[in-house]
């Protein structure tokens, strides 16, 4: 790949930030003329110009790391499994996080939101729902909007449905990522699934709650839950860059009880002590 390709990634950003080359060039410290010329491939940009220019405009480290080789230079950001030793206290930390948070749903998901790490809660939760739907790895969008999935059981469907096939069209138009794409084209032959020309639209709203609950009928028993989701600070792994954590909280009282009472071993699992 030459400069020019890399002119070509950094007008496209620059455009998808909505900002004028006037707008970057004073972000950056660098003229318009200079970056025009960058734009266009007539001048090469220094690796630390890629950089500045990525940063200024919120660009992921995956793409980063595009924009430097399409620069002729070399990626600068490391992508580390997460299941390798050099992420290894990263992922038992990460583990010890949702394992606290039990009783309650917890999940690490990457950037196509494919479950790394779960908790026990989580895992009840999706008891039962058959391998169509929650596949292994499971994908969030995939076990909540399959119709053996948690589509069958959540009562509020449309609203909570409209809310992550935004997230999903956010995700494919950001990332362009295959599997994500695949999977979108699937979701929009599901049933009770609206095209995808309204996904990009506001969610539906159903009430006049705080957050947006998730309304779930789990064998006859009604949970309301509301979720969180944080990111890394400073990463600079691209694989720490694209996780994120799906925290599932309680939204009443008698949702907190029931998960708690679930998390409490029936009597066929309680294994007597060896003497």
């Amino acid at each position: 790949m030459t400069g020019i390709g890399a002119g070509r990634l950094i007008r496209e950003g620059r455009q998808r930030a909505r900002l004028s080359q006037m707008d970057l060039a004073l972000l950056a410290g660098v003229s318009a003329r200079h970056l025009g010329f960058v734009e266009l491939g007539r001048s090469k940009p220094s690796p630390e110009l890629v950089l500045l220019l990525a940063h200024h405009l919120d660009v992921p480290l995956r793409e980063r790391n595009e924009w430097l080789m399409a620069a002729g230079y070399a990626p600068r950001y490391a992508q580390s499994p997460l299941e390798g030793e050099g992420l290894a206290r990263v992922r038992r930390s990460l583990q010890a996080l949702l394992d606290a948070h039990d009783p309650f749903p917890g999940v690490v998901v990457d950037r196509t939101w494919t479950v790394q790490l779960a908790n026990r809660a989580a895992n009840r939760i999706a008891d039962g729902i058959p391998p169509d739907a929650r596949h292994n790895p499971s994908n969030i969008f995939r076990i909540s909007l399959h119709p053996e999935g948690f589509a069958s059981k959540t009562r509020n469907f449309e609203e909570w449905s409209s809310c992550l096939l935004r997230q999903l069209d956010t995700a494919v138009r950001r990332t362009n990522d295959p599997k994500l794409v695949d999977l979108a084209d699937e979701v929009e032959g599901w049933p009770r699934i609206p095209p995808r020309r309204a996904w990009a639209g506001p969610p539906a709203s159903g009430g006049q709650d705080p957050v947006i609950p998730w309304h779930l009928d789990l064998d006859g028993e009604e949970l309301f839950l509301y979720t969180t989701m944080t990111t890394f600070g400073t990463p600079q792994d691209v694989t720490l860059s694209e996780l994120a954590i799906e925290l599932f909280f309680p939204a009443d009282e008698s949702t907190e009880a029931a998960l708690r009472r679930r998390a409490v071993p029936s009597l066929h699992e309680v294994r007597p002590t060896g003497t």
